[in-house]
């Protein structure tokens, strides 16, 4: 019964919120510096720019998707000069999957494009908009798990225990350990705007 009541409340406010975030992800998505690259091709770029080094299956289960999928984004991927392969330290079968520097400048430039257009519209709110959109987006992302291309959709057991240990309240996403075998480091998330 609680539900019913409540639910004509809250549909609203997620229909606008899901349009609102679907619009915004389309005009920075627009934001492109380089239609080149897929957007598939683009979230594997990010997900190595964040995690460092990860083999392949394990860059498949972040993007939720099939390995022999992510086995042709990292093949054109390494075509381009955004990344590279490189057998594993320990296990003979696997191989670890690292941008090049190349792919590093690349995903910087979209990152910056992407952000200027965002720098450019948050000019034009008042300090009370901006300080509005700061408090939402740590709602936003509390509510999303902060989990960004963790979930697949699929309903197998290993999925769910995937999503189960990423969305604990108050748990952070982690990268697997794949990253730590290399000297490399993981990146910091790019700084994000803040309200003065």
């Amino acid at each position: 019964m609680l539900s019913s009541v409540s639910e004509p409340e809250e549909r609203p406010l997620a229909s606008r919120l899901r349009l609102s975030v679907v619009r915004l992800n389309r005009r920075l998505r627009a934001q492109r510096t380089n239609s080149v690259v897929s957007l598939t091709q683009l979230a594997a770029l990010s997900t190595l720019f964040k995690c460092g080094p990860l083999t392949p299956g394990e860059l498949a289960a972040k993007e939720g998707v099939q390995p022999p999928s992510m086995t042709r984004v990292i093949a054109a991927l390494e075509e381009l000069g955004y990344a590279t392969r490189r057998p594993h330290p320990t296990d003979g079968r696997q191989a670890i999957v690292a941008l090049t520097e190349e792919g590093r400048t690349f995903h910087d430039a979209q990152i910056t494009a992407r952000e200027a257009w965002l720098d450019r519209r948050l000019a034009e709110l008042t300090d009370q908009e901006r300080e509005l959109l700061a408090r939402a987006a740590e709602i936003i992302d509390r509510m999303a798990g902060a989990v960004t291309g963790w979930t697949t959709g699929r309903t197998d057991r290993r999925s769910r225990q995937i999503s189960a240990s990423r969305t604990r309240p108050g748990s952070q996403p982690t990268c697997p350990p794949a990253h730590r075998l290399s000297t490399a480091q993981p990146n910091p998330a790019p700084p994000i705007w803040k309200a003065d």
